[in-house]
């Protein structure tokens, strides 16, 4: 199940959130759709990194019926990297939402030795979404 925050007017549609859930675990996950500034104020304070980003992950401690965890999405970064690749604004979104799921998971791109890629790439040709995650993060 996911439990959505939303501090923007963008509208998604969870159902295909929800199956692609489900195929990787029986945890929830609290998902929250904010703006740059909101993002950014997070990135700072968690990372320690002052600028806005498209995702942010953040794993829960594991302990009995606990969630898995929260992704944090950017509306800005959804609406402006769809209008750039082409594609729906619901497609962006749902590829930034596997991008964190994975991380919240335990994937790593930044260290491992491209486990993440493939899964992202598993789960994009699974769910029929575009291959732009994926190409414009290789490298």
């Amino acid at each position: 199940m996911i439990d959505i925050e939303n501090k923007t007017d963008l509208k998604i549609d969870t159902s295909k959130l929800e199956t692609i859930l489900k195929s990787l675990t029986q945890q929830e996950v609290e998902l929250v759709i904010t703006d740059n500034q909101d993002i950014r104020t997070i990135n700072k304070e968690y990372r320690g990194k002052d600028y806005p980003t498209d995702v942010l992950s953040f794993p829960y401690e594991e302990m009995p019926f606990s969630p898995l965890g929260s992704i944090v999405i950017s509306k800005e970064f959804v609406e402006e990297k769809a209008s750039e690749l082409g594609h729906s604004v619901q497609d962006e979104f749902t590829l930034l939402f596997i991008h964190g799921l994975l991380h919240i998971l335990g994937y790593d791109h930044e260290v491992d030795n491209g486990e993440m890629r493939k899964m992202e790439e598993q789960l994009i040709k699974k769910f029929n979404l575009p291959d732009s995650l994926i190409v414009r993060t290789e490298g």
